[in-house]
């Protein structure tokens, strides 16, 4: 005959050790997802910033001199979160003094999520006086 006492099933430790591998199992998977979020924001930024950056130097390039200030804004509904800030000064050199040109240095700034991704570009325009 079979021993009455002993019942099948799991013992408390062992139903502690299967949900520690299992919480341990979860933890790592979530942690990975998360990563996988953050990295693709940061390629989503690194993708897209650069042609935000080339469309408003478009859009600089086609601007007269005197309208060349600095300003700041956004890209609307079609790039959320995504704005840009442009600076633009005089360069002043000795050997643009004889030349009929004048040189400006123009910053371009494109920020996502207020400034928690940032781009910079600089290039110079020269223009005829």
């Amino acid at each position: 005959m079979k021993n009455p006492s002993r019942q099948k099933g799991f013992t408390l430790l062992e139903v502690m050790v299967t949900v520690s591998i299992i919480a341990i199992a979860l933890i790592s998977i979530f942690d990975l997802h998360t990563q996988t979020i953050s990295m693709n924001i940061d390629t989503r930024f690194n993708a897209t910033a650069p042609f935000l950056a080339r469309k408003k130097w478009t859009e600089l390039e086609m601007l007269p001199i005197h309208e060349l200030t600095p300003g700041s804004g956004d890209f609307g509904e079609e790039f959320p979160g995504f704005a840009w800030k442009v600076a633009a000064e005089d360069i002043q050199a000795e050997e643009l003094k004889t030349s009929r040109f004048l040189l400006k240095k123009i910053d371009i700034q494109i920020s996502f999520n207020h400034e928690e991704m940032v781009y910079e570009m600089r290039t110079y325009r020269a223009f005829q006086e």
